[in-house]
């Protein structure tokens, strides 16, 4: 048999994936997680029809629909397409970011306590963001300014830790104290700042859905429709960042750019979600657990995480919404009410220190 008869002879996908491509180009698909990551979109465009036509001010299920694109009762298309619509975005994009940033920084430290709420980027995106309003006033943004806080709080918890690989849980710690400080700082802020001054960088210390800027929501949006395929593209490699470095090197893998990459998405994600909603505290650690649960320990389950943390978002925001009705419960206030718990039974595991 000749050279180019054996090169064209279709080589089997491994057991447990599918190969998916046309003529020279091919891709090997997790089974399992390709599945589950099916079965959390279906879920979350679920839980949107139910939140857009549940609260207080019910709509029925056939006209909520119509009501998004404007058809309808003037009253049902108020409701749903003017107040329901723009939270479930909100909450679509903010899930979707929060999940991929902690899926990404629990790779990378090897460690499924290291989020962007554990790590810091949260507590230093909130510290810039209200900075902006109370102690330097500037024409930029606070959306902006959060961006830059993120940015600054993981540049100070790499460079003190020494790195997010190898020494994990040392970055772990330093994100945590990286965060003290800086949650420190925000309260001093606001302690000190005018009533007016502090009333209007209050919302930026709850996370909420409510009355969110759309140019926010939408800079969210694009931020994670370049995130999730640049991470997807990446999975293999971060598969391989599991490993001990000098492993992965030895595999002919340049960990240092692998790693750049990954940081930059995560830190872009977890700073405009924090930018458009303020803190939700504990969808990153969350989210990455149920899509590792659904797809297996052999998937970086990128896609599985954005879903399920907009799953999670979606879900606190209508527990938010009716569980106290009239009386509005913030969406950060609920997420950490079901997250707390499941961070103390993560301490106090002793499988924690690896991810599988």
């Amino acid at each position: 048999m000749s050279a180019s008869a054996a090169a064209r002879i279709p080589i089997a996908a491994p057991p447990g994936t599918w190969r998916l491509g046309l003529r020279h180009w091919s891709v090997l698909v997790d089974r399992r997680a390709l599945v589950a990551a099916a079965v959390l979109g279906g879920v979350v465009l679920l839980t949107a029809a139910v939140s857009l036509a549940g609260g207080t001010a019910a709509v029925s299920a056939a006209d909520t629909l119509p009501a998004v694109f404007g058809i309808g009762e003037a009253r049902d298309v108020l409701v749903v397409q003017r107040l329901r619509l723009p939270r479930v975005l909100a909450g679509l994009a903010v899930g979707g970011a929060l999940g991929i940033a902690g899926v990404l920084l629990q790779t990378l430290a090897r460690n499924r306590l290291a989020t962007p709420d554990t790590v810091g980027l949260d507590d230093g995106a909130t510290a810039f963001a209200v900075a902006s309003i109370v102690a330097v006033p500037t024409t930029l943004a606070p959306s902006a300014f959060a961006l830059v806080g993120s940015a600054t709080a993981a540049a100070l918890a790499i460079g003190l830790a020494g790195g997010a690989g190898h020494r994990g849980y040392r970055f772990l710690v330093v994100g945590l104290g990286v965060g003290a400080a800086l949650g420190a700082l925000t309260q001093l802020m606001l302690a000190r700042a005018a009533i007016d001054d502090a009333n209007r960088a209050f919302p930026w210390t709850v996370g909420s859905l409510s009355s969110r800027a759309p140019l926010a929501v939408a800079v969210l949006a694009a931020a994670v429709a370049v995130a999730l395929p640049l991470a997807v593209l990446l999975g293999r490699q971060l598969r391989l960042l599991r490993l001990a470095d000098p492993v992965v090197l030895a595999l002919g893998q340049r960990v240092r750019r692998i790693r750049l990459a990954a940081i930059g998405a995560a830190v872009v994600t977890a700073g405009l979600s924090v930018a458009t909603a303020g803190p939700l505290g504990l969808v990153a650690l969350l989210a990455p657990e149920i899509a590792r649960k659904a797809a297996g320990p052999r998937a970086v389950p990128v896609v599985g995480a954005a879903l399920a943390g907009a799953l999670v978002v979606l879900l606190a925001d209508l527990v938010g919404r009716t569980v106290a009705a009239p009386v509005e419960l913030p969406v950060g206030i609920v997420t950490a009410v079901v997250g707390g718990p499941y961070l103390l039974w993560l301490l106090l595991t002793t499988r924690t220190r690896r991810i599988p």
